[in-house]
């Protein structure tokens, strides 16, 4: 627990979930989500017991650290796919899914329909198809770096809120942490749903 302890202190908890967040991006089992909800219910611990700001992550820096690591890494894997080439390019006809959501996002980001590169962060390996089909598909970075800037933000501090203000209502016991995980899940198993659900 000592060890567990040190690394929910800041600032390697920031280390750690921007590490994380950055990778999950060519790693969606990595568990970024759940490292920032724990660390908001640090937070929100060492809120309620008055312990000095150090020895506990800042919720702003908590937010920013995740939504900066999850644009960097959206990034990544955007210049990434631009550069694949062929091989990428044939991987994604090979799939019909692939091939059918290039096309919606290429549509989306060109009406300035962004909104979709939003609700991909919170699906499951969401964020991973979009940045590497925007890379691809050779689309202009500031068609996609703007939403997915906004899509890192609205993740981040949908995470962090989570974390802090489940622990608030339940305590900070792994029951308020298991609680605020679900309700990210459940959040991007209805974003999963919404895109399944949205015209082509």
């Amino acid at each position: 627990m000592g060890a567990w302890a040190l690394l929910l202190g800041a600032p390697w908890i920031y280390a750690l979930i921007a590490l994380s967040v950055l990778l999950d991006v060519f790693l969606p089992v990595l568990p970024s989500g759940v490292l920032v909800i724990t660390a908001a219910t640090a937070a929100a611990a060492g809120s309620a017991t008055g312990r000095v700001p150090h020895d506990v992550p800042d919720i702003l820096a908590l937010i920013l650290s995740a939504a900066t690591a999850s644009v960097l890494g959206d990034l990544a894997a955007y210049r990434l796919a631009w550069r694949g080439g062929e091989r990428l390019d044939r991987a994604i006809s090979r799939s019909r899914r692939l091939t059918t959501a290039q096309e919606r996002l290429g549509g989306a980001l060109a009406q300035g329909g962004g909104a979709l590169v939003v609700l991909a962060r919170f699906a499951p390996a969401g964020r991973s198809v979009v940045s590497l089909i925007a890379g691809a598909a050779h689309r202009r970075a500031r068609d996609f770096l703007p939403w997915s800037a906004l899509a890192g933000l609205s993740w981040a501090a949908y995470s962090v809120a989570l974390g802090y203000f489940g622990a608030h209502w339940l305590g900070t016991t792994w029951l308020a942490t298991g609680v605020s995980v679900l309700a990210l899940f459940g959040a991007g198993a209805g974003a999963a749903y919404v895109m399944r659900r949205r015209p082509a």
